[in-house]
């Protein structure tokens, strides 16, 4: 399927339909305007008061009877809708709410969802109440209603869960479903984890946004539950979800430790493999956007108060005229000039933002136009396409360096099936060459590494797929995917390779590299932690090896 957001979309429809039918069997109904119910959110308000009042009788299991809901729609009219309606007319609506409104006359509802992985249109069932037969005072037959499954999925619907809680609760059923080992049900939990995390996101950037165009128009308030969310998000996060990529990351090992040949899995475990696989890579990706989010929050903390500062500055300027409060009164009265040090001591209350050069006020002041004038007229000796073609060969030049670095650490990588940082550093020290392509500069070497380890496990025939599935404009910067794939096609020697995996040794000492380039003219100390470099080729009997 091209368009994977679209799986399980009869799912999603199955909560649309559950509005559309109960708003379709309400609309247009002329004994609504008889019972003077004009607009439609008076009548929703007393459809889904209803239904509210069903569901509490059936939590308590005591009946609910037609007389029973007729009581409550004349009791909630005499309070709040103010209608004229007599006893007898709220039974009538309490009726046409149950029978027509939920029930569609006794005719079965449904509603159609498009399947998109199928193809075809597929028919769901809905339906709001049922209803019972129970006996008053174990003598008059009464029929009681109550809410079905989907009465409930409507009305658990409309309250809103708090938005510092969503997080939480999508964690926890993920957490469910990955130790239930549905592996399809829980990557759909940590898509939905991840989308929370970059709506999350947008809104810092929204408040933002408001902050700059007008700081009063951004409420306190506002600002106090953005900050709990972010607060919720950046503590519950970080530690958990690294930790479940942990788990993930074991679990796929596993499953490749056991079979000799990945590609001889039955599809039941090819498909388990495949979906823990994307799961790490979202892990990955929900971390990532923990950083931003941390990052946006202090940023937004430093907006929020340097705009409120300035805003509270602007309120204590007193603005006057230079021409008649002080102009004029100089020419009145020369002797005052001798005090002119009185006027101006309110600039030298704090120390000035900028220098203020006094010479400038003697200078004669020329026109702002005339200068803009002055300066466009102005004649410059400058070759565009000889500084743009400058530009373009610097930048291939450090491409350059950047796939030297990455090729020195794969081809070690694939000719030994594992190497380290220790090893590549006493390999480097007796050639002077290799040593130039690993460590070209600091900023490069350091860029290179992280990406690695952000990466952590990277499937090559992944991104050959999804290179040939999407059509993208050259890079000009460092991609990391982008540069493997193009380093493995250029070294047939290197084999088929199917995985490679950069990870952290904790407990090992630190690798330390002297005498490397800063990139401006110097050299520094380069203390780097021990890592490991795996590379998984085609018929290896075990991951890594």
């Amino acid at each position: 399927m091209q368009y994977d957001f679209l799986k399980a979309f009869p799912k999603r429809m199955k909560t649309v339909g559950l509005y559309a039918l109960l708003f379709s069997n309400s609309s247009q109904k002329a004994l609504w305007k008889e019972c003077g119910f004009e607009t439609l959110a008076e009548q929703l308000n007393m459809v889904f008061a209803v239904l509210l009042y069903i569901m509490e009788q059936s939590l308590k299991e005591e009946a609910c009877t037609m007389d029973d809901i007729g009581v409550f729609v004349d009791t909630v009219n005499a309070q709040h809708f103010r209608k004229d309606m007599s006893f007898d007319d709220c039974l009538v609506l309490a009726d046409f709410i149950v029978n027509v409104v939920l029930s569609n006359e006794g005719r079965t509802m449904y509603f159609a969802a498009s399947d998109f992985e199928r193809g075809s249109s597929e028919p769901l069932h809905i339906s709001y109440v049922a209803n019972t037969i129970v006996y008053i005072d174990r003598e008059v037959r009464r029929t009681s209603y109550y809410l079905t499954d989907d009465g409930y999925s409507l009305l658990l619907g409309t309250l809103e869960v708090e938005s510092n809680l969503k997080l939480t609760i999508q964690e926890l059923i993920f957490q469910m479903h990955l130790e239930k080992q549905s592996y399809d049900k829980a990557l759909d939990d940590i898509k939905n984890v991840f989308n929370l995390m970059q709506i999350q996101i947008q809104k810092i950037r929204e408040a933002m946004h408001r902050i700059r165009r007008n700081v009063l128009d951004y409420r306190v308030d506002d600002y106090e539950r953005l900050l709990r969310d972010d607060l919720a998000t950046i503590d519950e996060t970080k530690e958990k979800f690294r930790h479940y990529r942990d788990l993930v990351q074991s679990r796929v090992r596993e499953m490749e430790r056991n079979r000799v040949d990945v590609r001889a899995l039955l599809p039941e475990d090819a498909d388990k493999l495949r979906n823990l696989r994307e799961i790490e890579r979202y892990l990955s990706r929900v971390i990532d956007e923990h950083q931003r989010i941390l990052g946006s929050h202090f940023d937004l903390k430093a907006l929020y108060t340097s705009e409120l500062e300035k805003m509270a500055e602007m309120s204590m300027v007193r603005r006057f005229s230079l021409r008649t409060e002080l102009f004029d009164k100089v020419l009145a009265q020369p002797a005052a000039l001798a005090r002119l040090d009185a006027f101006l001591a309110p600039l030298f209350h704090r120390d000035p933002r900028k220098i203020f050069n006094l010479r400038k006020i003697t200078e004669e002041q020329r026109a702002r136009q005339g200068l803009e004038e002055e300066v466009t007229t102005e004649e410059v000796d400058f070759d565009e396409e000889a500084w743009q073609e400058q530009m373009a060969r610097l930048q291939q030049e450090k491409l350059a360096k950047y796939a030297a670095c990455l090729a020195l650490l794969l081809g070690s990588a694939a000719e030994r099936g594992t190497v380290d940082l220790s090893a590549l550093s006493r390999q480097v020290e007796e050639d002077a060459k290799k040593r130039k392509a690993l460590l070209p500069d600091v900023h490069i070497f350091k860029e290179v590494m992280v990406e690695l380890l952000k990466a952590g496990v990277i499937d090559i025939e992944a991104l050959r797929a999804e290179r040939a599935s999407y059509i993208g404009e050259e890079t000009k910067d460092f991609r990391l995917s982008v540069m493997i794939l193009d380093l493995v096609d250029e070294n047939p020697a290197w084999g088929r390779i199917l995985f490679v995996e950069a990870h952290k040794l904790y407990g090992a000492p630190p690798v330390v590299f002297r005498g490397v380039p800063d990139g401006a003219g110097g050299e520094r100390i380069v203390r780097c932690s021990e890592v490991v470099l795996r590379v998984q080729k085609e018929g290896a009997k075990e991951y890594g090896v």
